[in-house]
């Protein structure tokens, strides 16, 4: 071989780039590099939302415990019951913290454009605490009962309780007001919606008041119970 020959060699060998020649093969193309194995992912694939904008609503209608103040409010927490046992019904939560009786009956029509296959009425417990007569606190919840119950919208109704401090004639009108108007008017009703729920302190927000999010599941799970013989599988 010659010494320009062995040259080049050495050329190629040390800066392949520079020369065109360089790395091809014996028939004159270029290697194709060799495609790299795909990369598995092994991350779960989450199932899609339901779309539940045509399923029956189920309104939701109070004050701050409808509402909400800690983690999910019952109402987030009935909607997953709801879907985790086949019933197709969409919550919609039209709680509104500090709300009263009068508020409500202020807001019924909302409740009553959502043509709602089914309300849950909580209301009552920021009239209580501010003293408001019994009677008045009764004459709204009747306005919104008859209302609802005029355009054919089953109601169920989520009673309250007052703490002993207000006075055991108050609180005994109070607590009996939500067994006679469901009687009176024929509604499914729960008679303290936070009944397993207020005498667990890790279930409860440090107010004594609202529930946290594990008691709201509890709550949810209750309300769940008493309306689940009145919906339909789908």
């Amino acid at each position: 071989m010659g010494k320009r020959f062995l040259l080049i060699v050495a050329a190629c060998a040390l800066w392949p780039g520079l020369f065109s020649g360089c790395g091809k093969s014996s028939n004159g193309s270029i290697p194709q590099e060799r495609p790299k194995a795909a990369q598995s992912s092994t991350a779960p694939v989450a199932p899609p939302a339901p779309n539940r904008n045509n399923w029956p609503v189920i309104v939701a209608f109070g004050d701050s415990l409808t509402a909400g103040v800690a983690g999910k409010s019952y109402p987030d927490q009935l909607q997953d019951l709801l879907d985790q046992n086949g019933y197709h019904y969409r919550v919609d939560n039209q709680g509104v913290s500090g709300d009263t009786t009068t508020d409500g009956l202020a807001r019924i029509d909302n409740v009553l454009a959502d043509k709602p296959a089914l309300v849950l009425l909580e209301f009552g417990g920021n009239d209580g605490l501010r003293g408001v007569p019994v009677s008045e606190i009764r004459k709204n919840l009747e306005e919104m009962i008859t209302r609802l119950q005029a355009a054919h919208i089953p109601i169920v109704l989520l009673g309250i309780t007052l703490p002993p401090n207000y006075g055991a004639d108050y609180v005994k009108e109070f607590t009996s007001m939500y067994p006679e108007l469901a009687r009176h008017y024929h509604l499914h009703y729960m008679p303290f919606l936070l009944l397993h729920v207020y005498q667990h302190r890790d279930m409860m927000q440090q107010d004594g008041i609202h529930p946290n999010g594990a008691g709201n599941h509890i709550v949810a799970k209750d309300v769940f119970d008493l309306i689940r013989p009145m919906l339909v599988t789908r």
